[in-house]
């Protein structure tokens, strides 16, 4: 497949640390002190996606998701995005970012809304399409 370099497209986002960084991202006091980090968040959906047997932790999941979601639109456009271009998986602090992209997506599946999931799924792809095989397609 031949990659065509779009000279139109915004440079790459490379988020500084996110700034739970260091902390232990699924303590509860680590929230409390950085709840504007979106790898607290995305901890949180995590542990629930990986564990969750009833409805209740599937909402709670998917509550969690939506927040690291969120947290990751705000952080990536306090840092230069404008709704679209690259962001790369290879750069450890915008991982954060795509998992909890990553994690709403998954807990959108989970609770039958795929819409959503479909929705989530590229944005990744426009995002960083390595980052679905690594996120998604496990």
């Amino acid at each position: 497949m031949v990659q065509i370099n779009d000279m139109l497209a915004p440079p790459p986002v490379k988020l500084p640390e996110d700034p739970a960084q260091g902390a232990d991202p699924t303590l509860t006091s680590t929230a409390i002190a950085h709840p504007d980090s979106p790898l607290v968040w995305v901890c949180r959906a995590e542990d629930l996606l990986n564990s969750a047997s009833t409805d209740e932790e599937k909402i709670q999941a998917y509550a969690f998701a939506r927040t690291g979601y969120h947290r990751s639109l705000d952080r990536l456009r306090a840092n230069g995005w404008k709704g679209w271009g690259p962001v790369p998986y290879s750069h450890e602090p915008n991982q954060g970012v795509l998992r909890a992209i990553a994690s709403l997506a998954l807990a959108a599946k989970l609770i039958g809304e795929n819409n959503e999931y479909d929705r989530c799924r590229q944005m990744l792809s426009d995002a960083d399409p390595a980052s679905v095989a690594i996120l998604l397609d496990k």
